[in-house]
């Protein structure tokens, strides 16, 4: 299985993208299917259609958006896609309504608040699990070791945790999970940090990992390149006197370190994942002797279903996100994000009328011949 993931990771970020959907639909089915039981003995009519119908729409909608925004300069130059693009929300509503409408016709008599309970249990999983796994999905896009490190730190957190629980651990964490102890909890806190830097500090050395996603053809062995973010960029930090007095005795005769600001970066990211994620772990728990059942499925022989190893891996994929567009993201005017301004807010002679800005600044800098392209009046063109 390790190897599987690894080969996939190899192979691009579409492979990583669409494992992620197939991990986020197996997730959906196990936690679903604990509602779809009452609803068979009941008789229910399409109650799975309707839930797998609701998983269409809600990822037509998040999925659209993020291939809109990440592939402006694709999605709005082409023919076929661009009116999918610039109705893509109202598309979104309308499948979104489409299925409301063929809930309340199929409300049955005598089921009425058990049918309610089971629309308020399909809400809540698209939620819990389509929600946070398009956001993990956003992660990929801006570079794969935004997938790929938060991923990591929890199960390092996991690995550690449990051994130190197991060696030294003596004091009860919490009801919901016995077996978890302060000593591994804390033990798995400060070992995740420092393997966090050792990651962080690996993974700046690929391109291929800090890239953003241009192209989703792009493998491990295509030679990827870009400008990297600052985040990725190493900074000298000059050392204390009496450090700088130490490093000479040790035999380092520079005065300095080289920190890129990923690995401060690294260490909030750390005690996320060993401290908050897992109570991603202890709220699935919950919800599991809430229902008396082990596991929510069979998925993993021996180890229950995918949802009981995904449990901290949602949250921490939901706070990677947020982490980054609030303090990593840097800011730069991108084509897309300039030609999708141009399409929504300028009607067809204005877009002309900046094409033929644009083409005469480019003559101008030697950049394009003149007789490279001829504008056809705006009358002429619409007449045709």
């Amino acid at each position: 299985m390790i190897g599987g993931f690894f080969a996939c990771f190899a192979a691009g970020p579409l492979f990583v993208i669409l494992l992620v959907v197939m991990v986020q639909g197996l997730v959906y089915k196990e936690v679903i299917y604990l509602a779809n039981v009452p609803s068979r003995e009941k008789k229910l009519p399409l109650g799975r259609t309707m839930n797998w119908y609701f998983l269409f729409s809600t990822n037509y909608f998040f999925y659209g958006e993020s291939l809109i925004h990440y592939f402006q300069h694709v999605v709005f130059v082409d023919a076929f896609l661009l009116p999918l693009a610039t109705h893509h929300r109202f598309i979104s509503f309308t499948l979104y309504v489409i299925g409301f409408v063929f809930f309340v016709a199929n409300l049955k008599k005598g089921h009425y608040r058990f049918q309610f309970s089971q629309f308020a249990w399909t809400h809540m999983t698209l939620l819990l699990v389509v929600c946070q796994s398009h956001f993990i999905i956003n992660n990929i896009f801006e570079g794969l070791i935004w997938f790929f490190l938060p991923a990591s730190l929890v199960i390092a957190n996991d690995i550690w945790a449990y051994i130190f629980g197991f060696f030294f651990g003596k004091t009860p964490l919490i009801k919901l999970s016995p077996k978890k102890t302060v000593e591994g909890f804390v033990g798995g806190w400060i070992m995740t940090i420092v393997f966090g830097m050792l990651f962080a500090t690996l993974f700046l050395q690929f391109p291929y990992m800090i890239c953003p996603v241009k192209d989703l053809r792009a493998s491990a062995f295509s030679g990827l390149t870009c400008d990297p973010n600052p985040v990725f960029v190493p900074v000298k930090h000059y050392l204390a006197p009496w450090m700088a007095s130490l490093a000479r005795h040790l035999g380092v005769r520079n005065n300095y370190i080289m920190i890129a600001p990923l690995q401060w970066h690294v260490i909030i990211m750390a005690c996320f994942a060993s401290l908050i994620a897992p109570f991603g772990g202890f709220f699935a728990s919950g919800f599991k002797r809430a229902f008396k059942i082990k596991d929510f499925g069979q998925s993993i022989p021996g180890h229950g279903g995918i949802t009981d190893r995904m449990d901290c891996q949602f949250l921490m994929g939901l706070f990677s996100y947020m982490y980054y567009q609030s303090f990593i993201r840097s800011s730069s005017l991108s084509v897309g994000s300039v030609l999708q301004t141009a399409i929504y807010n300028l009607n067809g002679p204005q877009q002309m009328e900046l094409f033929d800005h644009m083409r005469q600044y480019l003559i101008g800098q030697g950049l394009l011949d003149d007789e490279s392209c001829v504008i056809i009046p705006p009358k002429e063109a619409w007449i045709s």
